[in-house]
């Protein structure tokens, strides 16, 4: 639903004005007006005029934003920690802070280059490792001497080492030896200890039976291999203790100094948005005006805190929203839990006018019984909820895919109960097994009843998004556009009466009186709606006709699921028709899914939302301090490769 809004201006005296300001920012609710249109009469604007900052302000503005930046920067750097509460003052030691932000910038940066740097040390070691370790057991079984040289090798699996022994002939006279053992990655590491007279020829046989060598960083190649072995262990080794070290450092700053450097983070935040917003408040000689909006439910609570904090002082006065003003009250979208997951629907349109209605319930309440209707399958259904209750745990943490199970869920209790009404469980395989008969209908053998279904259906929807368009249109005070809503609707119940009397639902003798109301009511269809009201009123017909689709999409939907039992049945194996039926069944499922999902949409966004809502509403962007809470900066969000410092909704 829309929120009711109201429109609030907060007077006091100017040397008030950041105090207020704060307060506003703390409370978060006030969407600032950057203008005194709406506001202000033309009589009394020329006294008014806009707060622009002096001289003092500026480069105070100046000098926050640079502290700000050093403050990123020097978070960027620090490790995820959580942090405690620092009970020293920013503002009195700005400067001290001033002062010693730059030195520890300067040290956090060294140690944070130096910890990407053995983390790129260790990525690139990182390949050695199973091959070191693996080795390192092969090594202790080899007597070292030094006239032997060694080669090592990775090979795929055991026929690359029968291959390998079959080839190297010199095994024969004990001039070489080939050891291999398992590794942790399912290779197989082999070292080749061999007489340095036929070392070279080895490793020519090995070139020619496509066995590489193990190669080693460039810069240790003319190593010998132990002294190689060795150095990569000790390096790898060092660097770890390195990092540990360096991210201990890190970890004993955040631990002093985070507190204080988050805290004049968040002073100095609100102070630049404090003059920043100070740009859209006006003044005269004595006092501060401030214009905005906020939801009405949150004016008293404004109130009470100026009056509590200013004793009347300060006042906040809530002004009257006139006809003019209608285009100008942001709008704010606010719906219970369950209707919450289909916002997601509703924020793929602009946003509703403020005397439009929020779409969102409407969907939230038809399209899973669109889908149900649609899907109509009780052992369908069924798979849906099993399905996204494997599925919900892995989305809690993604908001989209969370809201996309519980829309999942919603719908498949729909599909499960026409699904028993229809007496559908996985096409008639519930009734050729377990003899479920439909408490309603069959779909198959009742083509036509579902038909008229379909089309009642499409009238009770179109008709309420006309009843909708009609109010809102009263609401904007537009009589011609409301007349034309109601004469839409008058016209789709004559004509539905109409076509009764002629398939034989209603009396004959009704069809001349309604033929004559229609003929009498057009004159005034066209006199205030125009020449394309008919026009209009035919594409309305068209979007009742249209609600068909619900009939025939699942129709296709159960004779695809009866063709999977079938070719089940006509298999003679019962192995073989489980698998052929199964796999039919879930082709038949997926397109069923997507089928009732994409055509309940449309009958939303083509049918239903054209005949009510206004897309031009505004976005209400509160003063707001509250997403500081998400977004504050912090040692946290570096890890997260998210730029640290809050996101403040500012007017």
């Amino acid at each position: 639903m829309i929120v009711r809004m109201a429109k609030v201006e907060i007077v006091g005296p100017r040397k008030l004005l950041g105090e207020t300001l704060s307060l506003v920012r703390r409370k978060g609710d006030l969407h600032i007006e950057p203008s005194t249109v709406g506001f202000v009469d033309d009589l009394h604007k020329k006294d008014l005029r806009s707060l622009l900052p002096d001289e003092k302000a500026l480069f105070e503005k100046i000098f926050l934003e640079e502290l700000a930046g050093k403050l990123k920067r020097l978070f960027a750097c620090l490790p995820a920690a959580s942090l405690r509460q620092s009970f020293l003052a920013p503002r009195p030691i700005l400067e001290t802070v001033s002062r010693t932000l730059d030195r520890h910038l300067e040290l956090c940066s060294a140690l944070a280059e130096k910890r990407r740097e053995l983390v790129r040390e260790l990525d690139e070691l990182g390949r050695y490792r199973i091959f070191l370790a693996t080795v390192a057991t092969l090594l202790d079984k080899i007597q070292r001497t030094p006239d032997l040289d060694y080669i090592g090798i990775a090979l795929k699996d055991e026929k690359a080492v029968e291959v390998l022994q079959k080839s190297l002939a010199c095994l024969a006279d004990a001039s070489c030896e080939l050891l291999t053992v398992p590794a942790a990655d399912n290779t197989i590491v082999g070292l080749i200890a061999a007489t340095r007279d036929i070392s070279e020829k080895i490793r020519t046989l090995l070139a020619q039976k496509s066995i590489p060598e193990f190669t080693f960083p460039e810069s240790i190649q003319n190593m010998p291999f132990v002294v190689r072995i060795d150095y990569l262990q000790k390096r790898i080794n060092e660097a770890e203790s390195a990092l540990r070290q360096t991210g201990e450092q890190l970890a004993e700053f955040t631990h002093r100094w985070g507190p204080l450097y988050k805290a004049a983070f968040s002073w100095v935040h609100e102070q630049i948005s404090i003059i920043q917003a100070s740009a859209f408040s006006f003044e005269t000689a004595m006092c501060f005006f401030i214009y905005g909006w906020m939801p009405a439910d949150k004016v008293a609570s404004l109130g009470t805190s100026l009056q509590k904090t200013f004793g009347g002082s300060v006042v906040l006065k809530e002004v009257e929203i006139r006809s003019e003003d209608i285009e100008r009250v942001p709008v704010v979208l606010q719906n219970p839990l369950y209707f919450k997951p289909f916002e997601n629907f509703t924020r793929l349109l602009p946003l509703p006018s403020y005397t439009s209605f929020d779409p969102t319930p409407f969907i939230g309440i038809f399209f899973p019984l669109f889908f149900g209707l649609i899907l109509g399958d009780a052992g369908y259904g069924l798979v849906i909820l099993l399905l996204t209750a494997i599925v919900s745990r892995a989305a809690r943490k993604k908001r989209l895919l969370r809201d996309a199970v519980k829309i999942l869920q919603i719908c498949a209790l729909y599909a499960v109960i026409f699904g028993i009404l229809y007496g559908e469980f996985f096409g008639n395989l519930g009734h050729l097994l377990l003899g479920i008969k439909p408490l309603l209908l069959d779909r198959r053998d009742n083509i036509l009843p579902m038909l008229y279904f379909a089309m009642a259906v499409g009238i009770v929807h179109v008709t309420l998004g006309l009843g909708l368009g009609l109010v809102s249109a009263l609401r904007r005070r537009t009589g011609k556009e409301a007349v034309v809503k109601l004469l839409n609707i008058v016209f789709i119940f004559l004509i539905t009466a109409l076509v009764l009397t002629f398939a034989g639902f209603m009396p004959e003798l009704f069809s001349r009186p309604l033929i004559i109301v229609i003929i009498a009511l057009c004159p005034l269809l066209l006199f205030s709606g125009g020449l394309l009201a008919p026009l209009e009123l035919l594409k309305n017909i068209g979007n009742i006709i249209s609600y068909a689709r619900i009939m025939a999409i699942g129709l296709t939907a159960v004779l695809l699921a009866n063709v999977a039992n079938q070719l089940s049945g006509l298999t003679g194996d019962i192995l073989l028709g489980v698998i052929v039926g199964g796999i039919i069944h879930v082709i038949s499922l997926v397109i069923g899914v997507f089928s009732s999902s994409i055509h309940s949409l449309r009958l939303h966004y083509v049918e239903f939302f054209d005949k009510f809502i206004e897309l031009r509403g505004r976005s209400y962007n509160p003063f707001s301090s509250r997403p500081e809470k998400e977004g504050e900066p912090g040692p946290s969000e570096k890890e997260n490769g998210s730029e640290p410092g809050p996101q403040v909704h500012s007017a």
